[in-house]
């Protein structure tokens, strides 16, 4: 059996590095490269994309391809992240709490040259596990049950407790209203709309990439708009200093490396985890595990891009294991690959492992090769790429907003997702100003669904037993003690349960707990609503909607009643004590020289350029928008010369058109005046 697979390894080894087929593997690994940095887009759309086009291939050059293509996207979508704050996929949101940070320092070259550095470990990682596993997992996959999937989905929603950093009682009750937006639409159990509003666009839920954009990427593209500067004012290194450093980074942390490649291929291998939650459990990880990072992580802290990122690669090799050993994707790009198996009459299953082991070998040494060659080209571009961050906002701005907002609009292809974007763009920017966290908001929302869906199976199938699974029992008792850590910290910290109750001041209330009331009633009045349902429905929204409720009111008085100025010295400095020795797990603005007045009249501003830019999309089109606002942000804003304006102008409309009109022609929103223009494909009829 070792030598079949050695020699079935070795084979699929010299089939792949054929001149042909390696040109279109290194061609898939071009195309993710650049999906990867268009913020909102991914590999998904690309898959889709190029799955009809390996119909004539054989098999080893189609699966190239596509793999090729899929696997590197969480190599370059760092880019974006680092630079702009705005995470290219889903797979880079925790990359953004540290490598956005470097970038302000003008640390942009080291945080991407160590960010590479881990994805290509974590790739490489990742192919291997895949190869040494696939025989060995079988029978291990075939035990995992619902109940264990669910206790991993709970285990994961445990993870708010470290990703709320010094506001656990804010996270989780952000936490639970991400729970509770994952159930709008039809419950599948019984069919009842939940909270959708009387409209259509809700019927199949909210969708993730215009809610991730919004609640991460609007809000930083805000501030940059409100300190009107560059992102970095400059480079602490140059192009080849801060590369080799963060070459060293990497190399440097090669152990952190590897416990989060490992978890990134495990969580990848379950199915319906998904992949937008394993950067959060891997930054989660290391900030438990790695020395004083409570106090350097949220801050520009290397280790947390190295983390993520090296997790986020790894799952790729993960995720493969249930499609070819069952045909059970473990994620949607996944589903995609199904169809290239059906394409090429292969069905997963004993056959892959027997009959077709060199072709499954083959996508090991596919993702193991656009690892390294995705990694290659970034390290080839990233010291340029890293003088982006020096450029003026007025440069950077309209282009990052106007692919954020086709990014957008991939997810249902409706005008929802638009109004999605920019109604939790305004909650993303409150909850950063306030210093909520907003990572557990989108962690409750990814797994929510996931939750709902195996508990429902597991209760139907196995009533209360399930929960007496010995693999259940171990990962509720994990996620027990991750989310009742803060509190045993708390404890130790004030030096005794009696002393933590003691440090409390008289009630006082401030401008800023007037957010609470909004969390208070959203939760109310979703609570009301859902009353009238059947019991099927209502029952997990129900359990949610009071936690977070309770949780919502307890966090205000725990705000209200907290040490203050007019507490004693001795009260003062135990708080004080307490919040420096826990991390804020979020970005923070960073405009202190600007005073509350300004920068509120400037975020006004900011939203309402987003808020015209949806009306004119409404009336005359996305692609002629983008044109006239390059032209008017940049001339209103800064005053830039039309020599930097009219490039701008022009270009990013073409490139919009040609990319997604021409090769993904996707059907734009449609407009006001489109009834006019019926041949225009960029102004569709109403």
């Amino acid at each position: 059996m070792e030598f079949s697979m050695l020699d079935a390894a070795g084979s699929a080894l010299l089939l792949i590095l054929e001149p042909t087929r390696l040109m279109y593997l290194a061609l898939g690994v071009l195309m993710g490269l650049a999906l990867g940095i268009m913020p909102g887009v991914g590999g998904l759309a690309g898959m889709a994309l190029l799955l009809p086009f390996t119909f004539n291939m054989d098999p080893y050059a189609a699966f190239g391809l596509l793999l090729g293509m899929g696997a590197v996207t969480t190599t370059s979508d760092t880019i974006p992240a680092v630079l702009f704050g705005v995470p290219g996929t889903a797979g880079s949101q925790a990359t953004v709490l540290d490598g956005f940070p470097m970038a302000k320092r003008g640390e942009a070259g080291r945080a991407l040259a160590a960010a590479y550095t881990a994805s290509l470990i974590g790739g490489l990682f990742g192919a291997a596990i895949l190869a040494i596993t696939i025989p060995i997992l079988r029978p291990v996959i075939l035990y995992l049950g619902s109940p264990e999937l669910l206790a991993f989905a709970i285990f994961g929603i445990s993870m708010v407790a470290i990703l709320s950093g010094n506001a656990p009682l804010r996270g989780l009750a952000g936490a639970c209203f991400g729970l509770m937006l994952s159930m709008i639409g039809t419950d599948p159990q019984s069919g009842t709309l939940r909270w959708t509003m009387d409209s259509l666009y809700l019927w199949d839920g909210l969708p993730l990439v215009p809610m991730v954009l919004g609640v991460f990427a609007l809000p930083e593209l805000c501030d940059l708009a409100i300190k009107r500067t560059a992102i970095a004012s400059s480079a602490k290194f140059n192009v080849t200093a801060g590369m080799l450093q963060g070459c060293k980074d990497g190399l440097k942390n090669w152990w952190l490396i590897m416990r989060c490649g490992s978890l990134g291929a495990a969580v990848g291998a379950l199915p319906g985890i998904g992949a937008s939650v394993i950067d959060w459990l891997a930054y989660g990880h290391a900030v438990q595990t790695e020395k004083n990072a409570q106090q350097t992580f949220g801050t520009g802290d290397v280790r947390g891009v190295i983390a993520p990122e090296s997790a986020n690669n790894a799952k790729e090799g993960g995720a493969l294991v249930p499609t070819i050993a069952f045909g059970v994707p473990g994620s949607a790009s996944m589903a995609i690959l199904l169809g290239a198996f059906l394409i090429h009459g292969l069905v997963p299953g004993p056959d892959m492992l027997t009959k077709h082991l060199a072709i499954t070998y083959s996508m090991v040494w596919s993702i193991a090769i656009a690892n390294i060659l995705g990694a290659g080209i970034c390290f080839a571009f990233s010291g340029q790429l890293a003088k982006l961050a020096t450029l003026r906002y007025t440069l950077i701005l309209p282009i990052v907003l106007g692919v954020m907002f086709v990014g957008a609009f991939q997810a249902t292809r409706q005008w929802g997702d638009l109004y999605t974007l920019i109604l939790f763009g305004i909650l993303g920017w409150t909850m950063k100003r306030l210093q909520w966290p907003r990572p557990p908001l989108i962690l409750g929302f990814v797994l929510g669904a996931t939750i709902e869906r195996y508990m429902f199976i597991s209760i139907e199938r196995y009533g209360t037993s399930w929960l007496l699974r010995p693999v259940v029992v171990g990962l509720l008792s994990v996620a027990l003690y991750t989310l009742l850590r803060p509190f045993f910290q708390d404890v130790k910290i004030h030096g005794g349960l009696k002393n933590m109750l003691s440090g409390f001041g008289r009630p006082r209330f401030h401008r800023g707990d007037v957010f609470y009331a909004f969390w208070i009633g959203i939760f109310a009045i979703m609570l009301i609503q859902a009353m009238s349902w059947d019991y099927s429905a209502k029952v997990v929204p129900v359990i949610v909607g009071v936690i977070g409720l309770i949780v919502a009111i307890l966090s205000l008085l725990n705000q209200a009643v907290r040490a203050t100025a007019a507490a004693p010295a001795e009260i003062q400095d135990q708080a004080r004590a307490v919040v420096q020795q826990k991390i804020h797990m979020d970005l923070q603005a960073d405009d202190s020289d600007l005073t509350s007045g300004v920068v509120m009249k400037r975020a006004v501003i900011f939203f309402g350029w987003v808020a015209a830019l949806i009306g004119s999309m409404a009336v005359i089109g996305l692609i002629p928008t983008m044109a006239i606002f390059v032209v008017v942000y940049m001339r209103l804003e800064n005053r830039e010369p039309w020599s930097l304006v009219l490039p701008q102008a022009f270009g990013l409309p073409f490139i919009i058109y040609f990319v997604f009109d021409q090769l993904l022609t996707i059907p734009w929103p449609p407009t006001i005046i489109g009834g006019f223009f019926p041949a225009l494909k960029i102004m569709p009829s109403v």
